[in-house]
């Protein structure tokens, strides 16, 4: 199941990518401008080279100054060609930064949605070496029909009491249906795949020397060769990468959500053994959320950034690890606009990312800089919670 905190990760990992699409984009504008004040070799005129440079250098400091506010430009004073230039720049900058935006914003909502689909494809591809076993056994017994039960054991995984649970769930096969999870173009794939991964394997081949495996041993089975070959084989892992952009980020939530499908249906007696595990219980609510936090925090992106010059007046803004920056961005636009999330909420959120994604010295610069923070944002009332959000409050 995504929770919140995958939900504040992912986003965190967006924004990212979104701050190295600007810097690119910064750096694109900044070349038109230069080429747009280079010499112009086809003209019959004398090029003035020092003029022109003179003019590049203006029109660099008119686009930098006005990034935030085009209207500022209109008053200045310079050559109608400079100001031109600059409002072109400007404008491409822009649209550059939108469209990578929209992107991304579309990107990661699709990337969290398609994880049924990768998880069920893990467990899809343990039912297709259950069914190449059941096949390879047929082949062996035509031609060893004085002896099938010398080799009955093989059929261990064929079945396996789990893996047949799985397959005789109505809400499973539907979900596989309407995920798309099917595995028909991999026939050869998963011929290949089982004889040189997982037919080697000790755990397989621990599992095979077993008569009547018990509910027990087939689900730890099951779960090994997801975790142990599924989950590791490069090979494999490769195969899921190039179904999923960002498989890097979401291979340790769709092995989770694997995982677990296999141990409800190894409780075979109980009423939730049948149950699959959603992206999120409430995934429309989730969503809003998901896309809120990261729109939000691009929009209060320059009032962000003035808070922490605020309380970083020893540090230049900019020598601030851009994942600091994010990370603490994405907490202030949380504790602003959602009332119901606790401010120590966000807080030990935006701390346990910035462990994982940030430097050494992260946690506590992140902690110190959002309890201040945010205990003047609630006395000038730019901080409001209400409900839920009341809890720590007090």
């Amino acid at each position: 199941m995504l929770n919140r905190r995958i939900l504040r990760v992912k986003a965190f990992q967006n924004l990212y990518a979104y701050e190295q699409c600007k810097g690119s984009n910064l750096n694109l504008a900044k070349d038109f401008i230069k080429e747009s004040f280079s010499p112009d070799l086809n003209s019959m005129e004398v090029q003035d080279k020092v003029a022109l440079n003179e003019e590049a250098k203006l029109a660099l400091k008119l686009f930098e100054e006005n990034l935030g506010n085009k209207e500022a430009l209109k008053s200045n004073e310079a050559s109608p060609k400079i100001k031109k230039v600059v409002l072109e720049a400007l404008k491409q900058f822009n649209a550059a930064n939108k469209k990578d935006r929209d992107f991304l914003l579309k990107n990661m909502v699709v990337s969290a949605e398609r994880i049924p689909q990768l998880y069920l494809i893990a467990i899809e591809l343990l039912q297709a070496f259950a069914k190449h076993v059941a096949k390879e056994f047929d082949k062996k017994r035509k031609f060893n029909r004085d002896d099938p039960a010398g080799f009955a054991n093989e059929l261990n995984l064929a079945n396996n009491q789990v893996l047949k649970h799985i397959r005789e769930s109505d809400a499973y096969m539907a979900a596989v249906a309407r995920n798309n999870a099917n595995l028909d173009d991999l026939e050869l794939e998963i011929s290949q795949w089982f004889r040189d991964y997982v037919k080697p394997s000790e755990e397989y081949q621990s599992y095979i020397s077993i008569s009547n495996p018990t509910l027990e041993q087939d689900f730890e089975l099951a779960d090994q060769l997801l975790k142990k070959i599924i989950f590791k084989n490069e090979v494999i892992l490769n195969y899921f990468s190039e179904k999923d952009l960002n498989w890097t980020e979401n291979k340790s939530v769709v092995r989770s959500l694997a995982s677990k499908v296999l141990k409800n249906s190894s409780l075979l007696d109980e009423s939730e053994s049948s149950q699959l595990p959603e992206i999120a219980m409430n995934w429309d609510e989730d969503k809003e959320f998901f896309q809120n936090i990261f729109n939000f925090t691009i929009e209060n992106d320059e009032l962000s950034k003035e808070l922490i010059s605020q309380k970083t007046k020893n540090w230049d803004i900019e020598r601030l690890a851009y994942t600091d920056k994010i990370i603490i961005s994405m907490a202030l636009a949380e504790m602003k606009n959602f009332p119901s999330i606790p401010v120590k909420v966000s807080i030990n959120e935006y701390i346990d990312i910035s462990k994982t994604y940030s430097t050494p010295k992260s946690k506590q610069f992140v902690n110190g800089l959002l309890d201040v923070m945010s205990k003047e944002l609630t006395e000038s009332g730019e901080i409001r919670k209400s409900g839920r959000g009341l809890l720590d409050n007090k």
